[in-house]
């Protein structure tokens, strides 16, 4: 048999060929498992999407995700951010995981819990987040020593600057350029490029449209002289302008989730991607929201349905609707068996497997409760009842807007629900500590300390939201989340932050900072028990605060930004074991000493 040569070219080109094609088997086989791809908006609310019925904005990516997966018609969160976030990382009602708040510590998870990338991390997965994380900053509550390989975000609950933003990148602050949303979706596409040839967790948790109120330049020009043709279901509380502000965040959102579905389909690996797109909880400023009762940190239906769809093109049904209600709880359990992969850790799970509904299966689905709850206020949903935080009984299908109570008519019920909300109020809500707050602290602080030096992540970040200020010091606003220590003039002030030091040994410490030129020279001191550091807030640092931040005027509460500095004060030695890390003055030759908007501790080796 007679052979034919081969050119050293053809045989490179036939090589690189069988190579792709190999890859591309790999990447779409139906006997690999699939990647898994969950976008959560932050403050957005059921009625914020065109597929909703909003007539005022454009989704269509976003709702792409519904056309061709599965839409749940009654899907349910909790009133605010981190409790949400809890439930979907757990598949536990927040209150059993150790999340109690949303800033001071309260947001962490209990080192205890296990997470939907644990378990995903276990089974072989590449997993990588990049947005807002508020589950804990510190390790071991960082999303880093919570099964995801890869962070890029903020940690805290609410950022301060959306343009050009000071994020964190595996442990590290690192300066951005461009829109907070569009850089994080630059990191998540990076990441799913990097990973293509083996399954993977990318979680993208979006920072809008949560305030402040800074939509990029190009989508507020579509937003901000249009009429909003479908007012909220109060629409004596809507203010026209924020709800402009919001719907162009969503759209700039939407943009950047079309690039993610783009960048899945040019890899060949969208067929067997599971994409799901929900909310943390209802609108964050009264408008559109389907007739539905309240907004955001409310317990009514307003409050806490989010939109819940689900894409997976190789074994989903597109166009299916699931109206069998569920919640965020039941998302880790859905996840990892869609995956199939076991779950990591034995604690009981609220939640249910979905799958079942998802996949059609001719299966019985029982009844059941889903129970809401922030500040006090406890209300449960069964499938066709709310019983609200008042103790009203409401039929959420004919009465959307909870305008008339159903007590006297459904007594037998409404006995029901009430005893179901007592005990979940005994057997869920009162199992943990509560807070603690000095008088007249502005914000409980969780008694959890805050960990420092662990070798495996040896720098500690201890931003002011953790702190405690003391004397004449306050923050920067009211809500602790980015916010700064300022009023420091006395040497009787304090910034005390409570830790645990895991590694003795000794540490450098930083501090951003800034300071009026004239104040600058003041004499500081760190201490934790006998370890004591001193050193000079010099040069001063005084920028202006930031106009290049907001399209509406940042809402009352929140702390105006600015550029800080970072003074290297020095190194100290720390002993282990658990107490008060306190900053104060020595000397003050000026009228104050500096502002503080983080400490940072890095163990050395």
């Amino acid at each position: 048999m007679r052979f034919l040569p081969f050119s050293a070219a053809l045989f490179l080109s036939l090589s690189l060929s069988l190579l792709l094609s190999a890859s591309l088997f790999a990447a779409t086989s139906p006997t690999r498992p699939p990647n898994v791809v969950i976008f959560l908006a932050d403050d957005a609310g059921w009625g914020d999407y065109s597929f909703n019925g909003n007539t005022s904005v454009r989704t269509p990516h976003i709702d792409s995700i519904a056309t061709g997966g599965v839409s749940f018609d009654r899907f349910f969160v909790q009133p605010v951010c981190a409790p949400t976030r809890a439930e979907f990382l757990t598949g536990r009602y927040h209150a059993r995981t150790g999340v109690r708040g949303v800033s001071t510590g309260l947001e962490r998870l209990d080192l205890d819990e296990k997470t939907l990338a644990d378990a995903f991390k276990a089974a072989g997965y590449a997993t990588g987040a990049f947005g807002k994380w508020h589950n804990g900053s510190q390790w071991p509550y960082h999303p880093k020593a919570r099964g995801f390989d890869e962070y890029f975000g903020h940690s805290s609950g609410h950022w301060g600057e959306y343009f050009d933003a000071p994020l964190e990148e595996n442990g590290r602050m690192v300066r951005t350029s461009g829109y907070i949303v569009d850089v994080c979706t630059d990191r998540a596409l990076d990441f799913i490029q990097r990973h293509r040839a083996k399954p993977f967790l990318c979680y993208v948790p979006f920072t809008t449209p949560h305030s402040p109120w800074a939509a990029p330049a190009a989508d507020w020009a579509r937003f901000k002289d249009k009429p909003i043709a479908q007012p909220a279901t109060d629409p004596a509380r809507e203010k026209l302008d924020e709800t402009r502000c919001a719907l162009a965040m969503i759209e700039n959102q939407d943009a950047n989730v079309g690039r993610i579905l783009r960048r899945l389909e040019e890899l060949g690996v969208a067929e067997n991607t599971i994409v799901v797109y929900f909310t943390d909880n209802g609108p964050n400023s009264f408008r559109y929201n389907g007739g539905m009762k309240n907004r955001k940190a409310s317990t009514d239906e307003g409050g806490v349905r989010s939109p819940l769809w689900i894409r997976w093109p190789a074994k989903l049904p597109a166009g299916h609707t699931i109206p069998e209600i569920a919640g965020a709880i039941d998302l880790l359990p859905t996840l990892t068996s869609l995956a199939g992969i076991p779950r990591v850790g034995t604690k009981p799970l609220d939640g249910r497997d979905l799958s079942p509904l998802l996949l059609k299966q001719n299966r019985p689905w029982p009844e059941r409760m889903i129970f809401n709850a922030w500040n006090a206020n406890v209300s449960v949903r069964t499938q066709r009842h709310r019983l609200d935080a008042q103790g009203q009984l409401y039929d959420l299908v004919a009465d959307p807007g909870q305008t008339t109570p159903l007590n006297t008519r459904e007594p037998t019920l409404t006995a029901e629900l009430t005893a179901a909300v007592q005990t979940f109020r005994r057997d869920v809500l009162a199992a943990r500590p509560a807070a603690r707050a000095r008088p007249g602290a502005a914000n409980a602080v969780d008694p959890r300390p805050l960990h420092v030096g662990y070798r495996e992540f040896p720098i500690t970040m201890l931003p002011a939201r953790d702190g405690e200020p003391q004397g004449d010091v306050k923050r920067s606003a009211n809500a602790p989340n980015s916010s700064y220590f300022v009023n420091w003039k006395s040497r009787d002030d304090r910034m005390v932050w409570n830790v645990e030091v895991v590694t003795a040994g000794r540490y450098t410490v930083a501090i951003d900072y800034t300071c009026p030129l004239p104040d600058a020279g003041a004499t500081v001191e760190l201490s934790l028990h006998a370890a004591r550091l001193t050193g000079k807030v010099a040069p001063g640092w005084d920028p202006p605060l930031y106009t290049n931040q907001d399209t509406l005027p940042r809402p009352p509460g929140e702390s105006q930004m600015k550029e800080f500095r970072t003074l290297a004060l020095g190194e100290i030695t720390l002993p282990a074991g658990a107490g008060p890390l306190v900053l104060r003055a020595l000397e003050i030759p000026g009228q104050s000493v500096m502002d503080v908007r983080r400490l940072t501790l890095t163990l050395l080796p």
